[in-house]
């Protein structure tokens, strides 16, 4: 007993000098190591023996002390322990779903790529087929507005057709023969133009004096005394520079200003284009910017103005002639020959 208490105590020594267990081992180890025969090294063994069989002991005696402790801590410990496998279970399926979502991910996105370029190839096909729609239509507008004289609207919608056919549509080959109809169209419109300008230019403006002339015939015919008719003012007849050089559009001489009362002026479809003489002429002047066809306007102003203003002096000379032998008629049915 005296030697179960010495090795028990020296263990206890032992544990209580060092934490790490070994330190029991190493100090039985050195102590077989030191003794000289076989019979200390027994008595050695019996001490550790005996050592371990009271350490079993005391171990049994706690537990049946603490059973109900340690039977609840042991059922902890392995529901702690399933519920962390379950966890490391569960966090390996999610690695593995959210590596298949990724990789799903991936497949979706190229596919939404490809389907958001046949998309956009879609919408470009479909602005195509109805500019094509529209453009078909062209002549038979074209035809409408050039009978309604609303030029501005025509020469729009031809530059712009054009524009289409020999741009984003030069490729399709079935506006072929509409792409040369229309190209032709627009070559010849400005000849249209530049007759309508002429023709307001100098027979329109001239047929107002003489409607004024008239008027003023028919005064003097209820006046006895025809000296006292005054003279024909043309003073204050609208001309294309006076339009431009008026106040409401800027000074005399401002070009910046004329360049922006023809570009203000519009045409509205719903009125007689040929109302207002100077705007229509305006309007005139402006599809012919848009076909880029002044220098030949200007070229055919030039070369047909001494022929215009003989054939005004031929008019207003037949005019006058005329007026004067119906005012003569007049005057004889009065028995006045003068």
């Amino acid at each position: 007993k005296m030697a179960a208490g010495e090795a028990a105590g020296r263990y206890r020594s032992t544990m209580s000098k060092s934490k790490d267990p070994s330190g029991l081992l190493i100090s039985v180890i050195r102590t077989l190591s030191t003794s000289d025969d076989v019979e200390d090294r027994e008595t050695e063994k019996g001490r550790l023996e005996e050592a371990y069989e009271k350490c079993d002991r005391d171990l049994d005696e706690l537990i049946v002390q603490h059973y109900t402790e340690l039977t609840t801590a042991i059922r902890t410990y392995q529901s702690i322990t399933e519920r962390i496998t379950n966890s490391r279970n569960k966090i390996k399926q999610v690695k593995e779903n959210l590596l298949s979502c990724k990789m799903l991910l991936h497949c979706k996105r190229d596919e939404l790529r490809k389907l958001w370029i046949e998309g956009i190839e879609h919408k470009h096909v479909l602005n195509l087929l109805d500019e094509i729609e529209n453009i078909k239509q062209v002549p038979q507008k074209l035809e409408q507005c050039m009978a309604s004289k609303h030029y501005l609207n025509a020469t729009d919608m031809l530059v712009s057709a054009v524009d289409s056919l020999e741009g984003p549509l030069l490729q399709v080959e079935g506006l072929s023969d509409l792409r040369l109809e229309l190209h032709s169209k627009k070559m010849n419109m400005h000849l249209v133009l530049i007759d309508e300008l002429h023709r307001h230019l100098y027979i329109k403006s001239t047929n107002r004096v003489g409607q004024r002339n008239k008027e003023k015939g028919r005064i003097s015919s209820l006046v006895k005394d025809a000296s006292s008719v005054p003279l024909m003012d043309v003073t204050n007849l609208s001309t294309p520079r006076k339009f431009l050089e008026t106040s409401q559009f800027g000074t005399p001489g401002s070009s910046s200003m004329r360049e922006t009362s023809l570009l203000e002026i519009k045409e509205d479809v719903e009125l007689d284009p040929e109302e207002n003489s100077t705007v229509f002429m305006g309007i005139l002047i402006k599809g012919l910017a848009k076909l880029k066809k002044i220098p030949e306007t200007v070229k055919a102003i030039q070369d047909r103005l001494e022929q215009e203003l003989k054939q005004i002096v031929k008019r207003s000379t037949t005019q006058v002639a005329d007026n004067g032998y119906q005012r003569g008629e007049n005057l004889s049915q009065e028995n006045q020959p003068r």
